[in-house]
């Protein structure tokens, strides 16, 4: 399988170029493409961070980049990076912002398809073939519930990274309203208009992204449900299980069956 250099994929007048990468762990400096990209971890869990949020990327599921968009790659652990980079006229139809994709079969076998096709190739032959195949079925895709999106608001921001960095965190909405010098209220109201979600799922949410990271890399459950402040394993699983649609280790295997959104019921579940 043969891996490229950036400049030859943005260079080329191809609507569709594939590279592939691995890592052993780390992270890119902030940088930007000019043709967008569907990253996606053959194995391995990846977190991609912009001004907008973060995005934990596990295996068979890829996160979308608009062109254009400054973001750092970070690698949890050993991952089998796999990218398209699609000019951005080739796909008006797709999101014009940040968003995880479910990443079919089809399009995992097209991707390593088109790997096996030369960088510069032949766009009438087969290699052109699967290029507007992997176009098509791009815009067939599921969008999961896997954003954690980011305040802008400064106050607020810093609450959320405060939150990110210890998410055993027992402070209640109350407490935290304290701290900022307002009420629970308004803070709940900064949190719906700043985020889209209630200050609950947001935080359940955050746990979640957190969470993934450490799963990908082995960390038992009970393990990482402690880490999380839940009570116990099964308050985490049944949690994970409302969200994503599966336990945990069926999750990682590709064999998730639905997404159904945050479970604030499940957030009342953590200490």
């Amino acid at each position: 399988m043969r891996c490229g250099h950036d400049d030859e994929h943005q260079a080329l007048p191809h609507p569709v170029t594939a590279k592939a990468r691995n890592y052993r762990s780390g992270e890119t400096p902030v940088h930007s493409h000019l043709r967008a990209q569907l990253i996606y971890a053959g194995s391995g869990v990846m977190r991609v961070e912009t001004e907008a949020g973060c995005w934990v990327v596990p295996p068979v599921r890829g996160v979308w980049i608009p062109a254009n968009t400054p973001h750092k790659v970070i690698m949890l652990g050993p991952v089998e990076m796999r990218t398209l980079y699609i000019r951005p006229d080739a796909a008006p139809g797709l999101p014009d912002a940040c968003c995880l994709l479910e990443v079919s079969p089809l399009l995992r076998a097209l991707i390593l398809a088109l790997l096996e096709e030369p960088v510069n190739y032949e766009r009438a032959g087969r290699g052109g073939q699967i290029a507007a195949l992997a176009l098509a079925e791009l815009r067939f895709l599921k969008i999961p519930a896997l954003h954690l999106p980011m305040p802008v608001e400064p106050r607020l921001q810093r609450l959320c990274q405060e939150l990110i960095a210890n998410p055993d965190s027992r402070q209640t909405l109350e407490t935290l309203a304290g701290q900022q010098a307002t009420s629970s209220r308004t803070l709940a109201r900064q949190f719906l208009r700043e985020t889209g979600m209630s200050f609950r799922q947001w935080r359940q949410q955050a746990r979640l992204v957190e969470a993934l990271g450490h799963l990908a890399n082995n960390m038992p459950v009970a393990l990482v449900a402690g880490k999380l402040g839940y009570r116990s394993a099964s308050a985490f699983t049944a949690m994970f299980r409302r969200t994503l649609g599966c336990e945990p280790r069926r999750y990682f295997a590709g064999e998730h069956t639905a997404d159904t959104g945050n479970d604030d019921a499940a957030q009342r579940e953590a200490a």
